[in-house]
């Protein structure tokens, strides 16, 4: 339930959107107690999913059976995004006339607000910590259920060791600093990559708009939205400015933004960079790894050393508003999101942080989630959070299909194809065209 690929936008188009389409609804199977709704009092519902290296078919067949059981009233058909652009696909379907009865982590900007999913009452979300995460209007269509800390830094100790760094940097000219240390060992100092996922390149960039944009202006796209800030401000300008600073010094390699997501994480655990800016995630696959003793992790550093961490909570499930199975939809919905077993295994699958009341991970976390969810937690308490740029989803979100325009953006910066300010003028021009 990772809410990274909400960003992720590759739409398919044409025939071969079509014959997707056709083979993955003939090719859904039932998961439950019944066979679909030709039982007696059974309701069956379809439910949009997505699959990657943690969220495997039998870890989403495990979760539906576990409330099917709760359940038997209900069996549910399970569809599977064909790419890991599922809010683009849940277009399609709507499209089609097929949208799903369920679906999560489908970024609700330009779905909700145009009265295609349900709004969550508010006696509906009592339990979960964040009841108004991610609306659009004033109104929730999609439960709030995960909070991920975006982005953190991962390093290997061993490589900061060998440069001489005693402990990771707590300001931003330690980073730089520490970056010049690793370089000078022969050590590439951040990995960054993209390919065709793109989002990857986007991670430093949240950080230093986190740390120089949000943490003045925590309500900054809002203002956006209202056309009282613009991306071409100094703060935000500055912003893309130390990202390029970073790849012309070579500590970001330019080489590395055509990998793809999963062979940048691979690049990390294998070595070829100390940094690994990264959603938290990433402590799943680390705590996997034979080096997770060796992991480190850190926020992105602030210019003045102070404690800030950005993320974002939502990621849950959405309902269908004109399901013909609406209460069952919903309850399943909610008991899918708040059962304990599921919880646990979203935390040890997918290293999320659940945003429920009373919630806690279960013991024997690895070392990697440990530090992470400990980070934020830190955060927290001292009140030093703010939201994860090119992330939102509700009504502090980039308008659609901007996502992509950002990606683009910062890689351009990083390859040196756009200075800042022409990136920034870039993006105001694409806000223009999609308002």
């Amino acid at each position: 339930m990772r809410i990274t690929p909400y960003t992720r936008r590759a739409a398919l188009t044409g025939l071969t959107a079509s014959l997707l389409l056709t083979s993955l609804v003939a090719c859904s199977v039932d998961e439950g107690t019944g066979s679909g709704a030709s039982g007696k009092g059974k309701q069956q519902i379809t439910f949009l999913t997505f699959e990657t290296s943690n969220l495997t078919p039998a870890y989403w067949d495990a979760a539906i059976k576990r409330v099917t059981q709760k359940y038997p009233d209900l069996t549910v058909k399970k569809l599977v995004a064909p790419t890991a652009d599922r809010t683009a696909y849940a277009k399609q379907l709507l499209a089609s006339g097929q949208f799903p009865d369920v679906m999560i982590a489908v970024a609700p900007t330009g779905l909700g607000d145009a009265g295609n999913l349900y709004a969550w009452q508010p006696d509906e979300l009592k339990d979960f910590q964040v009841p108004d995460g991610g609306a659009i209007g004033g109104k929730v269509y999609q439960l709030p259920a995960n909070t991920q800390s975006i982005p953190v830094v991962y390093y290997r100790k061993s490589m900061f060791k060998k440069a001489g760094i005693t402990a990771p940097p707590h300001t931003y000219d330690e980073l730089v600093a520490d970056s010049g240390k690793l370089k000078t060992q022969g050590l590439q100092p951040f990995v960054v990559g993209g390919g065709k996922d793109a989002f990857p390149s986007v991670l430093p960039l949240t950080g230093t708009v986190a740390t120089d944009v949000y943490k003045k202006d925590p309500d900054w796209m809002v203002h956006r939205r209202e056309g009282k800030v613009r991306f071409t401000d100094p703060t935000f300008v500055g912003a893309l400015t130390k990202i390029q600073k970073l790849a012309r010094q070579g500590y970001i390699d330019k080489k590395m933004i055509s990998l793809d997501y999963a062979a940048t994480e691979q690049a990390f655990l294998k070595g070829k960079g100390a940094m690994y800016p990264m959603g938290c995630w990433f402590a799943a696959a680390g705590d996997k790894s034979p080096i997770k003793n060796d992991i480190g992790v850190f926020n992105w550093p602030t210019d003045d050393g102070s404690v800030l961490s950005s993320g974002y909570t939502g990621g849950g499930l959405s309902v269908n508003a004109h399901s013909k199975h609406l209460e069952a939809a919903k309850k399943f919905a909610l008991a899918f999101q708040l059962d304990k077993s599921n919880l646990d295994n979203s935390v040890k699958s997918d290293a999320l942080f659940p945003a429920i009341k009373g919630y806690t991970p279960p013991a024997g976390t690895g070392p990697v989630y440990k530090e992470s969810y400990d980070l934020w937690q830190t955060s927290l308490k001292q009140k030093a959070t703010v939201k994860a740029f090119a992330w939102e989803t509700g009504g502090d979100a980039l308008l659609p299909g901007l996502d992509a325009k950002v990606h683009a953006a910062a890689q351009d910066v990083i390859l040196g194809r756009k200075s800042p300010k022409e990136a920034a003028a870039y993006l105001d021009a694409e806000w223009e065209k999609a308002s």
